[in-house]
């Protein structure tokens, strides 16, 4: 569609005026696009839970049929909640620098432009695939290894506890029985000290890892990982059951918050995964490496469900995004009380208190 004005053309930017003034820097800079905004063509893009997302297509002067194309990401209310946007951009600018992701081409009041990567944004399905899960395995590898400034802290356990305090401040007395939040500070003091060691590798993850926020060249098989909001230093062995607990999603449906975890990943695809991860350096690995990483990451899925529930208490009172953020809550809080009776039986490795293991 063709947008007739600028209001209309952000349905929920709160400065249309400001987005204005950055795509007529950008344009400017440009040169070949057409000056008139009025002929911008902006398609929204489905998936996104935390911002909106729309692309458009600039005509440029070469004729109509020859577009730049922009992506406009506008931030969601209440993100602040979640991370601290400041830090969020110069990880943006970090990565880009390292030619990693898109670049930032502006920023307004209420969000951002960006680079648009002329590749495919993953499906559910995709992740499915091996050859396509091998080159994830493969750049999550190469994720984790990026040297980015500041402290190589674990930040894991210190927002758990800031998003359960965040969650307890707004949840209804109905939700906050619900959900059990009077235990859940509880159980994260348990996972802290049965999932910690010394020897734990920690990298910058992602930390968000679906496959929404995964891109690939069909002509290069090359893989981008896109959207760094979440990302920070953690135990390797969380991202990668952040990735596993999302091939239970589909945001592509008419019910995206609905999970099956019918399709989390079986043990045989998850040691195909990991070892494809730890193999992608060409360093030798060990199957008793893979079986230890493998159990790691089990553990660590619990911790997962717990994070993504407190996300989705506090963004079900926050953003107002059209997505059953308590119904995804409810499914996460239950699927961690249910995997923590299972995996009981795993055998624990002798844990270590907090500081020792940062």
């Amino acid at each position: 569609m063709v947008i007739k004005t600028m209001n209309s053309l952000i349905p929920s930017c709160s400065s249309p005026e400001d987005l204005k003034r950055v795509l007529q820097t950008l344009g400017s800079s440009w040169g070949d696009v057409v000056e008139d905004l009025e002929r911008l063509e902006v398609i929204p893009l489905k998936g996104a839970m935390t911002n909106e997302v729309y692309q458009i297509n600039w005509p440029t002067l070469n004729g109509e049929d020859v577009h730049r194309k922009v992506l406009v990401r506008i931030y969601g209310d209440g993100v602040d909640l979640f991370f601290n946007r400041d830090d969020e951009i110069k990880t943006f600018e970090c990565m880009s620098h390292h030619g990693y992701g898109p670049k930032l081409l502006g920023r307004f009041s209420d969000g951002r432009l960006e680079e648009f990567i002329h590749a495919r944004t993953l499906s559910a399905d995709d992740l499915r695939v091996e050859e396509t899960s091998n080159l994830i395995a493969a750049k999550l590898r190469e994720f984790h290894k990026l040297d980015m400034p500041g402290p190589k802290k674990v930040l894991l356990w210190e927002r758990l506890r800031t998003w359960l305090k965040e969650a307890r401040n707004l949840a209804t007395p109905i939700e906050q029985e619900e959900f059990c939040l009077e235990a859940i500070e509880g159980e994260i003091d348990f996972l802290e000290m049965n999932i910690t060691w010394a020897d734990q590798e920690i990298g910058f993850c992602h930390n968000d890892l679906q496959y929404g926020n995964i891109m690939i060249d069909e002509e290069t098989n090359a893989i981008t990982i896109i959207d760094y909001e979440y990302s920070s230093f953690n135990p390797i062995a969380y991202d990668i059951a952040n990735h596993f607990c999302e091939m239970a999603a589909n945001y592509h449906t008419d019910t995206p918050h609905v999970l099956d975890y019918t399709l989390y990943p079986g043990k045989e695809e998850r040691r195909r995964f990991i070892t494809k991860y730890l193999g992608s350096t060409g360093d030798a690995t060990s199957e008793e490496e893979v079986d230890r990483l493998l159990d790691d990451v089990e553990r660590y899925s619990l911790t997962n469900h717990i994070f993504w529930g407190l996300w989705g208490i506090i963004s079900g009172h926050v953003n107002k995004i059209e997505f059953d953020y308590m119904e995804y809550a409810r499914q996460r809080f239950d699927q961690y009380w249910l995997r923590k009776i299972l995996l009981l039986d795993l055998p624990y490795r002798d844990s270590v208190n907090k500081d020792d293991s940062l």
